[in-house]
């Protein structure tokens, strides 16, 4: 039981912000291509890839982090190496 308690913080999945999302994306190489109300539309010159940043909340919900990892075609793993 004690280690459940020990190994938590390690199993439990990252939360970003809207802001390191934005952040991050533009290293990997998108461009901000328009705004619509509270969402960022971001796109990729040479991919074509899009991805949209909802700003109206502090911390993006998991699955919606995932579905804007999904939409853009990045990886968890290229998304957190940067």
């Amino acid at each position: 039981m004690d280690r459940w308690i020990w190994n938590f913080p390690t199993l439990m999945p990252k939360v970003y912000t809207p802001k390191q999302v934005l952040s991050k994306f533009k290293k990997l190489g998108f461009v901000e291509d328009r705004q619509s109300g509270s969402h960022k539309i971001l796109i990729h010159p040479e991919t074509k890839s899009r991805a949209v940043i909802p700003f109206h909340i502090k911390e993006l919900p998991r699955g919606t982090f995932a579905a804007i990892l999904r939409e853009s075609k990045i990886t968890k793993k290229e998304f957190e190496k940067i």
